[in-house]
């Protein structure tokens, strides 16, 4: 079992790649690398590799990359867990995560809100799929959590834990939401001396307030949780006062540097580094006890 772990564990780090590779592609203006064809580049299997046509079919070769290897984790879960294993639960929501990552990819090229779009329904597609990768990620998490012993979780044995989860859980997706679209305005509306000064007009710019402002209150929120709890830290909730703490600070160099696409991106990868270390932590506390799990689990 210790092998299916291992991989397991790769193919979340994989689709954590993945999804920065995704971001390159929006920083750097390159969504139209490929023009409107899907899934080829160009209507080739394998185009001309420059500019934004090599970052587009970078990031499109990867994501495929990963959909394979999500259906081999899928296709290795169901041959070496006995039925009700928690964990085929987990892959096969993480197939279908993946799928629908696909399916919003191609829609988002095949509608063209990509590149210098600035549309309204643009705005809404990148934080739509961004809470889908974010489900994604949990999926591969929880997957990773029970294929490594954890126990199945149980929302009705600590109904105020429980809340409090779905919560946090609830404001990390919106947080994340919101910096999505702060991401869409800076990579369209770059605050420099050269920039228009149309764009200070359009409502992205407006919103690009949101998610600063929900950063800080989230964090504020958390301190104050932590200093509430009665108890110690443990399991992977010790390392989210840490991220978060990271996640302000590289925000901050972030706006004062002009949102540069390398700090963009460490930015991110600390956001899905806390998505994660969320998951496992919450997994950790509404996972049933060892008796109850053995009484619940059916007989192999």
């Amino acid at each position: 079992m210790r092998s299916i772990v291992r991989y397991a564990r790769f193919v979340l780090g994989f689709n954590v790649l993945v999804i920065l590779l995704g971001a390159l592609v929006r920083a750097t203006g390159s969504g139209a690398g490929c023009g409107r064809s899907w899934p080829t580049c160009d209507s080739r299997a394998i185009p001309e590799l420059e500019g934004a046509t090599a970052i587009e079919f970078t990031h499109r070769a990867a994501s495929g990359i990963a959909l394979v290897l999500v259906a081999v984790l899928a296709l290795l879960v169901w041959r070496r867990t006995g039925k009700g294993h928690a964990a085929r639960i987990g892959v096969a929501l993480s197939l279908v995560a993946i799928v629908a990552e696909a399916l919003i990819g191609a829609l988002i090229v095949l509608s063209e809100w990509v590149a210098e779009d600035a549309s309204l329904a643009r705005a809404i597609s990148v934080p739509l799929h961004l809470v889908n990768t974010l489900f994604l990620l949990a999926a591969l998490a929880l997957t990773v959590f029970w294929l490594d012993g954890g126990r199945r979780l149980e929302f009705r044995q600590d109904r105020a834990a429980s809340v409090v989860v779905v919560l946090g859980g609830l404001a990390l997706v919106l947080l994340a939401a919101s910096g999505a679209i702060t991401a869409l305005a800076d990579t369209l509306f770059p605050k420099t001396p050269g920039a228009d000064l149309s764009a200070e007009s359009h409502f992205l710019t407006d919103l690009r307030i949101v998610h600063p402002v929900l950063a800080v209150a989230a964090a504020a929120v958390g301190w104050w949780a932590s200093v509430r709890s009665t108890g110690a830290l443990t399991g992977s909730a010790r390392w989210l006062p840490f991220l978060v703490g990271a996640m302000l600070v590289t925000g901050v160099i972030n706006v004062a540097l002009g949102v540069p696409v390398w700090m963009q991106l460490i930015h991110l990868l600390l956001a899905d580094m806390l998505w994660i270390a969320y998951v496992f932590s919450s997994a950790e506390a509404l996972q049933v006890s060892a008796a109850t799990d053995a009484r619940l689990s059916p007989s192999r």
